[in-house]
């Protein structure tokens, strides 16, 4: 089993249990335009007192670990928790919401969204819209400036430019939370948009 593969098992239990989830990062902007191989996946859960057993009923010992009352635990200080493949040694990370409440608005907004995952098999999630991703990704960025970073962005913005999505990317929203983060990171922005926009305009012509 692949990581990605047990991470799906794991918004597959979710969706089981009817858990509140929304998926970010790259994986979240796969279908609007993020085509990379590997791939960062992060899942936030607003999970509720009746979610916690039944989560851990979906991935029993001895093969895996997800203790209730350390998901009970992690959610009320909000804190990163763990569901584990013992099997694999591959691990699912779940993030409350509550630990990131400015996610809260995005969360309200997430979509269903259909993917496939490394064997080919169809399932849909709840994922951030696009925009939310790459606000997501602008913040990842100010952080840690990777280069993956921008160059999620700049195939999302080209994806929606391209006519390809039936989700359009607000603009003007991340122009503004780019602002809000800092003018290196506005900068960053303007750079990518404008590139995706030549990209864009050299096909059509």
């Amino acid at each position: 089993m692949t990581a990605i593969s047990f991470y799906v098992q794991v918004v597959r239990a979710l969706d089981e249990i009817g858990a509140p989830y929304m998926i970010v990062g790259a994986f979240g902007g796969y279908p609007f335009g993020i085509t990379r191989v590997t791939f960062d996946i992060d899942i936030l859960v607003d999970l509720r007192e009746e979610d916690f057993d039944a989560l851990s009923q979906r991935f029993p010992l001895p093969r895996y670990y997800a203790d209730p009352e350390m998901m009970r635990n992690s959610v009320q200080m909000g804190i990163m928790f763990n569901l584990i493949d013992t099997n694999e040694g591959i691990k699912a990370d779940l993030v409350p919401l509550k630990r990131d409440p400015d996610y809260q608005l995005a969360f309200d907004r997430r979509v269903r969204r259909d993917f496939v995952d490394p064997a080919g098999n169809s399932f849909s999630a709840w994922v951030a819209q696009p925009s939310d991703i790459i606000i997501g990704k602008l913040w990842a960025w100010d952080e840690g400036r990777s280069d993956k970073h921008p160059r999620d962005i700049y195939a999302m913005v080209v994806f929606d430019l391209s006519g390809a999505s039936d989700l359009s990317i607000d603009f003007d929203l991340v122009t503004k939370e780019a602002a809000h983060i800092g003018q290196e990171t506005l900068e960053m922005w303007n750079q990518v948009l404008e590139k995706a926009k030549e990209e864009v305009a050299k096909h059509k012509k």
